[in-house]
């Protein structure tokens, strides 16, 4: 009786384990970083109300971004080879802090360099300062360059934010916190 009381204690345990924690810093509901409407890289209005069911990671950034942009772009490349099959539910949205220069062609080219499925998006100045400003971005334009923000947002498939994800972080490391994202 003891050998099976002590069996059955070792499977509860380990059938309640919790999932391992994200790496990136979870986000309790909030009322801010909602959708939005820009325009893509091909010219066209995208609201990203059409990803519903997808996973979105939002990058903030611009295409002449001199050290920050280029790497975690590359980086995301890897995550989603990393993700596999799971790519596919993941969205990578690329949102910049500069529209006066990053039009969509120039967002094309850029992007195109990176990962066809990302989609660059761009607008007035208003416009991608509203959605930065509603999205906790920093950004501030200098003599030469542009100061922002270099975190990563995820949003779960149903469009609210639920990781800042540094971009220090492994390739791996957000491959495993998008995957955890993709099975809640």
């Amino acid at each position: 009786m003891q050998v099976l009381f002590s069996l059955l204690l070792v499977l509860l345990v380990s059938c309640s384990e919790s999932p391992p924690p994200y790496r990136s810093t979870m986000v309790p509901a909030v009322e801010w970083g909602k959708g939005f409407v820009l325009t893509a890289q091909d010219g066209k209005r995208f609201d990203t109300a059409s990803l519903n069911g997808k996973v979105q990671v939002l990058f903030f950034g611009f295409t002449h971004c001199p050290d920050i942009c280029s790497p975690t772009l590359a980086k995301l490349v890897q995550v989603r080879k990393a993700l596999g099959a799971d790519a596919s539910s993941v969205q990578v949205l690329f949102v910049t802090v500069d529209p006066e220069h990053d039009t969509p062609p120039q967002l094309r080219t850029f992007l195109g360099g990176f990962d066809p499925s990302f989609i660059g998006l761009t607008g007035s100045a208003a416009e991608t300062q509203a959605v930065a400003r509603d999205h906790k971005i920093f950004s501030q334009a200098g003599k030469d360059s542009i100061s922002h923000s270099g975190t990563l947002l995820a949003k779960d498939a149903r469009g609210r934010v639920r990781l800042v994800m540094r971009e220090s972080l492994s390739a791996q490391d957000l491959a495993h916190d998008l995957r955890l994202l993709l099975r809640e």
